[in-house]
């Protein structure tokens, strides 16, 4: 039976590129349901997939896993021939450990700078709480690049459920146009060269709606 991926408007919704990204870039087939926000409807639709009627959620027959990390747990437990954790123990574990902290962290920089895949990369004033965020993520990919991504251009190497993760920050830092160092612009570059991040683009750029807050920032 084939995966079914519910997901919001992908102009706006990081937490779905997560598990869309790591389905698409290992080729592990699933059907796609889109689900636009703010629209009258949004909820009820939403919670006919999911209990917190959000997105993502992702169904297997009668399977249902919601949260994007939860998801990614899933298609790892779902697909072991498929290295979507890095296959040695040291790096699977800082993997998962990066991966929780983006889960519950970096709150200042997801309020200041909505998500928004269409944005034309511009700056905005930032405070240093923000700032903050992005140094801690930009030491924590360096130091994951340099202890265990030498052999490939992402986190661990090859790119696994630590880089879905950390993607929608890679289009934040672009879109926000921050300052980075040179060898985070290099990670981004490599995300950004994905056919699977082109592909989920081009779906944002063609979407018809448009929600106010998203764009005014």
């Amino acid at each position: 039976m084939t995966l079914k991926l519910v997901v919001a408007n992908k102009a706006y919704s990081s937490w779905s590129l997560r598990p869309w990204i790591l389905l698409a870039h290992f080729e592990i087939p699933f059907e796609e349901v889109v689900i636009p926000m703010d629209q009258p409807a949004t909820r009820a639709t939403m919670l006919k997939y999911a209990p917190t009627g959000k997105c993502p959620s992702l169904h297997d027959g009668r399977i249902a896993v919601w949260e994007s990390l939860a998801i990614m747990e899933y298609v790892a437990e779902a697909f072991p021939e498929k290295a979507i954790w890095p296959r040695g123990k040291a790096a699977r574990v800082h993997a998962r450990s990066l991966a929780a902290e983006m889960h519950a962290g970096f709150t200042a920089l997801r309020q200041a700078c909505p998500t928004n895949f269409r944005r034309k990369p511009k700056a905005i004033a930032v405070g240093d709480d923000v700032r903050g965020d992005v140094a801690r993520i930009e030491a924590a990919w360096a130091h994951a690049r340099e202890t265990f991504g030498k052999a490939g251009s992402f986190l661990f190497g090859r790119f696994s459920a630590a880089d879905a993760m950390f993607a929608p920050v890679v289009n934040r830092l672009h879109a926000y146009d921050f300052p980075v160092a040179k060898t985070t612009h290099a990670y981004m570059e490599a995300i950004m060269a994905l056919p699977a991040w082109k592909s989920w683009i081009a779906d944002a750029e063609a979407e018809p709606w448009r929600i106010d807050r998203y764009e005014a920032v």
